[in-house]
């Protein structure tokens, strides 16, 4: 997985402590963690084509959920930034192997594709299983300050 992942679930979970319709910049949410503007706005982009973010252009503009954080899971940011496609490709390396290959289907055959692809599908299942939401509520019974702080931090910024 790419850092753009965990850049794009920090700066969605951030989103969540901002005030409603209030949008932060780009530059503001790679500010935040010390990020390369150019990179995250990428990121940010990508979960808005997603439908995660909603983008307003503009002097006043930025970026901001475009769901509420309940309807969006961590599944949803990954496939964002990542794509759809499976983590584990299978090549077939066995076909390049001795014996008979001919109409041999290698996804089901071979054993390491069956483990990796089991793997993945629980990988898969628990980022689906976990919401903003849910990253937001532990985050403050943690800690509880964060969200003040945050807003707090991205309103500093504005003046």
């Amino acid at each position: 997985m790419s850092e753009g992942v965990e850049w794009a679930i920090h700066s969605c979970l951030n989103l969540t402590w901002v005030e409603p319709g209030e949008a932060v910049p780009a530059a503001r949410l790679a500010a935040f963690y010390e990020l390369p503007a150019a990179y995250l706005n990428k990121q940010l982009q990508a979960l808005a084509r997603a439908g995660i973010l909603a983008s307003t252009p503009g002097p006043r503009g930025g970026f901001r959920l475009a769901r509420r954080p309940e309807d969006i899971t961590l599944m949803d940011v990954v496939a964002a930034i990542e794509g759809p496609e499976e983590a584990f490709r299978c090549e077939e390396v066995l076909r390049r192997g001795p014996g008979e290959h001919e109409g041999v289907d290698y996804r089901r055959r071979c054993l390491v594709s069956q483990s990796m692809r089991r793997a993945e599908l629980a990988w898969r299942r628990e980022l689906a299983a976990q919401t903003l939401a849910d990253l937001r509520e532990t985050v403050e019974r943690r800690r509880p300050s964060t969200p003040a702080e945050t807003r707090a931090w991205f309103a500093a910024l504005r003046t």
